[in-house]
């Protein structure tokens, strides 16, 4: 059932639609290397191989669980010997840093076109560097119409459905458990008509039934499947709504899992910046602590440092006003462009940028009373903007009563 032209491909209509620029690269055979950033079973897989198909050079594909430095190597030397060649890495988050700078200077080059495809946040997961030389792509859940529509076409197509006269009565819960992962609703769709009709022919599917069959037959945990999202949202929104039991025991439902420890580990480094920042600038510190610990300890004893981490972050005073800060200073720099630096706030390491004003008029802050010494940080059309909002719990108060000391009225705090 997987697509083999963009035509076919269900959902990512913002990628691949026509006139969008993914596709316009393809029909133009001038791919840059990409990365496809998404959840399982959106189309990652599928858009690189519809690429293949349409891109008429060489194509080789590596699996980052299963290759190494050395299999990189080998394709890069038969990508040497072409004009062209595309080099398609599933799950490259799972690549380690010498892994992905093995990939460096062939993509720098241009002897590769990389397309990687990951369900992990490649700011983190992908090296800099690396990601730097590649367009990122973002690619949706599918939505409940693309997935009804993969439903139809299945019992319309496939071969192995062919064999019995399928009625679909209802989709609800196939489009539910599934979580917007044609893999999975494939899957489903397959196990529910191969045991509803292992006595006849004829399958009327309900969402009854296909409740019934799923919880008999579907694993409680799978990582890269619909649970692995619900799971660590629920945990997320357990602790930035302050309820360490509900923290505490969406971590054991992935503790029990097999969930990786330092995924875990990793979103509550996020959360300990994202959503209590300032509030409790301990937060970080014991979030990063636990990364680092948990890096090295494992299973199972790593269940006792999350739960402290877990249980803490909770329990802790909540802000998002760095989050809010930095994504209002990014949206202003998205609107305004590359505004000028103030010249008084410019370096100045040679005579020369000194002789035209880098500098000049700079007052050294420590030399004022109480180390501050009001001037203007801000490009002139941004005189005055209030990008930080310290919020309402005790720690950020403080600081608010700082910076209207120290500003006035400025900036409204």
């Amino acid at each position: 059932m997987r697509p083999r032209k963009l035509d076919d491909l269900v959902g990512q209509g913002h990628l691949t639609g026509n006139g969008s620029i993914l596709r316009s690269s393809i029909q133009q055979g001038n791919l840059p290397s990409i990365i496809l950033w998404g959840p399982p079973g959106v189309g990652k897989t599928t858009i690189a191989t519809i690429i293949a198909q349409a891109i008429n050079v060489p194509f080789f594909q590596l699996s980052a669980i299963s290759s190494g430095v050395k299999d990189v190597r080998e394709v890069i030397a038969q990508a040497s010997q072409t004009n062209k060649a595309i080099l398609f890495i599933d799950e490259i988050h799972r690549f380690n840093k010498g892994q992905q700078d093995a990939l460096l200077g062939a993509v720098e080059k241009g002897i590769i076109t990389l397309i990687g495809a990951t369900t992990e946040n490649p700011s983190f997961e992908v090296n800099s560097a690396l990601l730097s030389r590649a367009q990122v792509y973002i690619l949706k859940s599918l939505q409940e119409e693309d997935l009804v529509q993969l439903l139809h076409l299945a019992i319309e197509k496939d071969e192995m459905l062919l064999q019995y006269e399928i009625a679909l009565s209802e989709t609800a819960a196939l489009v539910k458990i599934s979580g917007g992962d044609a893999r999975k609703l494939m899957n489903l769709l397959e196990l529910v008509v191969q045991t509803a009709g292992a006595k006849s022919k004829h399958v009327v599917i309900t969402d009854d039934v296909v409740m019934k069959i799923a919880q008999q037959k579907i694993a409680l945990y799978d990582k890269s499947g619909e649970q692995h999202y619900d799971l660590i949202s629920a945990f997320i929104k357990s602790m930035r709504g302050s309820d360490p039991n509900g923290a505490v025991y969406w971590l054991a439902r992935m503790i029990e899992g097999g969930e990786d420890v330092q995924f875990i580990a990793r979103r509550m480094l996020i959360f300990s910046s994202e959503d209590i920042g300032n509030a409790n600038p301990n937060a970080l510190l014991l979030a990063n602590a636990t990364f680092d610990a948990v890096s090295k300890i494992g299973y199972p004893e790593s269940r006792i440092i999350l739960s402290q981490c877990a249980t803490y972050l909770a329990s802790s005073a909540k802000s998002n006003a760095a989050y809010e800060a930095i994504g209002n200073a990014l949206q202003t720099v998205q609107q305004t462009g590359d505004l000028p630096v103030p010249l008084h706030i410019r370096n100045a390491p040679t005579k020369l940028m000194k002789d035209i004003g880098y500098g000049k008029n700079y007052q050294y802050s420590h030399l004022g009373e109480g180390n501050f010494i009001e001037q203007e940080y801000l490009p002139d059309t941004l005189k005055g903007t209030t990008f930080y909002k310290p919020g309402n719990n005790a720690r950020e108060n403080e600081l608010r009563k700082f910076l209207k000391e120290k500003w006035k009225e400025k900036y409204g705090y």
